[in-house]
């Protein structure tokens, strides 16, 4: 029986382009993830978008003197580009800045409000005699009070991951002008997290025994050692979501209660696109379906513990205020894979030293599945990486090119030559071609097994030792030898490893999608792995915005063993792979920094 997935992903915000560390961070987690499920045939809906109203938006614009839809567009541009060229299939990947976010976020905080998750109190937050005006959190740095770093935001520490009372902070100062704020008092509307604590207590304990233990650790620790309490969700700004109760015109919903309301919002908007208006209740309101979030561990509280506050608060009550007839409640999150950090070459990535490899700037040079072979194979999952370009150059060459591809352009190139490009006749298969078929196609279940649980490293090396396996079994038969004194023979070892190399095209094929599509046209087959992505301008009351779509109407590929018969025709193969040289190294490394 098929399952309904959904693979709600990070949210980028719109000020800067993305890198490396993003990708290996949730982009490229959440496409191999989906991509399986899709081979699979499970219903699947991957979203996300451009975080258009964050702080860092602003921060940007009035740097560059321009306005914060000006920037947000710029960047969103380069996203969908991006995506394309890598392969991240969204289904939908818009922004924050639409007229259906804006319904979608006005209806979730009414839902909380009717529900009373909501209240009113004045606080004090920091205000900028310099500017004239109040501060929001990312405007404000200084020593975090719970483990001294001393570039913490004011609302949360990126060193211990916590979040912050920002009235709390140290040494305080404005990244705009550096001047020391002050506190003044300024009412907000504040989500009742304590009201809550419960509810999302027993959330958390229902998954312990799947979770990663940082995402525990930062979630249901902090409920056991800290507890929740309110925290306000509106703020004094102009660039953003107005709140929708009469008297509060000049503030807006803040940006980290409305952003994660998009993985909600996209879905709706997806559904609309598509004529299917009902479509996205298979995902939220469905029990049976299984929403997994991934994203860095600096998003950890946000997913963990903030979201599935505001969906078990808003309850049956968004579908009143979202203008739905049916009122159910919503599907709380079955996973947050959340990775750790990636770093460079022994240092944390820093965009404005320059110290990050660009996702544009690496594919100017570079092919697509190298990028996402590298990245899975050093993913971190359970603790910080460290992208090294030698080690990439050797990855590239001792493994994508050396072991995969290599076994597959020889065995195909070589069949072409004596079978005239056609699958030889195997006769009957020996003991030993049925074990390596046999261990080949243990793989589905195997890797299958470790991709659901998103072990994605784990689930590519099994990929890898299969087709070492493979190599070492042509290495015994050598065709190469015995074509010339026992054709038919030979022509047995081909047909085996052809049918192992068709088999290791699908293993492969989440993580290296676009040579795993070259690899099904040379083995003699139409049609497309996987579908097509395309974008889409879209016109709304709030403005117009381009959207990246996945059409999975033309995807034929499954998760299932070859079905390659002798008799079937395929095509002279070229190298799935570039050999580089080993110059690249210190060229790259040149680059950084500058």
């Amino acid at each position: 029986m098929s399952e309904t997935i959904l693979v709600a992903v990070a949210w980028p915000y719109g000020n800067s382009q993305i890198h490396a560390g993003n990708l290996a961070g949730s982009y490229l987690p959440a496409d191999i993830y989906a991509r399986y499920h899709r081979l699979k045939g499970n219903r699947v809906l991957m979203v996300s978008g451009t975080d258009s109203h964050g702080t860092p938006i602003t921060m940007r614009a009035e740097a560059e003197n321009v306005s914060p839809e000006e920037v947000y567009q710029r960047f969103h541009a380069g996203f969908l580009e991006l995506f394309q060229k890598v392969g991240i299939t969204y289904d939908l990947f818009t922004s924050t800045h639409t007229e259906n976010h804006f319904k979608a976020s006005q209806a979730m905080f009414q839902a909380l409000m009717k529900n009373g998750f909501m209240y009113k109190e004045t606080q004090k937050q920091w205000y900028s005699p310099s500017q004239g005006r109040f501060l929001p959190d990312r405007y404000v740095e200084g020593t975090c009070y719970i483990c001294g770093y001393k570039n913490a935001r004011s609302d949360q520490c990126d060193q211990c991951g916590n979040l912050l009372d920002p009235t709390l902070l140290i040494d305080p100062q404005t990244k705009i002008d550096t001047s020391t704020p002050e506190l003044r008092e300024t009412e907000h509307f504040f989500l009742d997290l304590g009201t809550l604590q419960g509810d999302i207590a027993t959330f958390l304990q229902d998954r312990e025994s799947y979770w990663r233990p940082n995402v525990l650790r930062q979630s249901l620790g902090q409920i056991q050692t800290e507890g929740l309490r309110g925290r306000p969700i509106t703020r004094d700004l102009e660039w953003g979501i107005p709140v929708p109760v009469e008297g509060w015109e000049n503030k807006c919903l803040y940006v980290w209660f409305e952003a994660v309301i998009g993985y909600l919002s996209a879905s709706i908007e997806w559904s609309k696109i598509h004529g299917q208006p009902d479509a996205w209740r298979s995902w939220w309101k469905n029990m049976d379906a299984k929403t997994l979030y991934f994203i860095g561990k600096d998003n950890i509280p946000f997913h963990a513990i903030i979201w599935p506050a505001e969906l078990a608060g808003a309850g049956v009550e968004f579908d009143a205020f979202f203008g739905e007839e049916k009122q159910e409640p919503f599907v709380l999150p079955y996973d947050v894979p959340a990775n750790e950090f990636l770093n460079l070459e022994g240092q944390k990535i820093s965009g404005s030293r320059n110290w990050a490899i660009w996702g544009l700037d690496f594919l100017s040079r570079y092919d697509p599945d190298p990028l996402r072979y590298y990245l899975t194979s050093i993913m971190p999952e359970t603790r910080d990486a460290d992208w090294d370009w030698d080690e990439f150059y050797h990855h590239n060459n001792d493994e994508l090119v050396a072991t995969w591809g290599n076994l597959a352009n020889r065995v195909l190139s070589f069949a072409y030559k004596y079978w005239e490009g056609v699958v030889p006749d195997p006769g009957e298969l020996t003991e030993a071609d049925n074990n390596l078929l046999v261990e080949v196609e243990k793989g589905f279940e195997t890797i299958g097994g470790e991709i659901e649980a998103v072990r994605l490293r784990s689930a590519l090396n099994e990929a890898m030792r299969l087709a070492s396996e493979v190599n070492k079994y042509l290495d015994h038969s050598a065709p190469w030898k015995t074509v010339k004194t026992d054709r038919k023979e030979a022509g047995r070892s081909i047909f085996v490893a052809m049918k192992a190399i068709d088999s290791l095209k699908v293993l492969f094929a989440p993580f290296l999608p676009y040579t795993s599509q070259k690899l099904h046209r040379y083995l003699g087959y139409e049609g497309e792995l996987f579908g097509t992505q395309f974008t889409e301008s879209i016109q709304d009351t709030v403005g117009e915005h381009s959207v990246l779509q996945y059409d999975p109407k033309d995807a034929i590929g499954k998760w299932e063993k070859s079905d390659l018969n002798s008799g079937q025709k395929f095509l002279p193969p070229e190298p799935l792979f570039i050999k580089l040289d080993k110059s690249i190294v210190e060229d790259e490394r040149e680059r950084l920094g500058k």
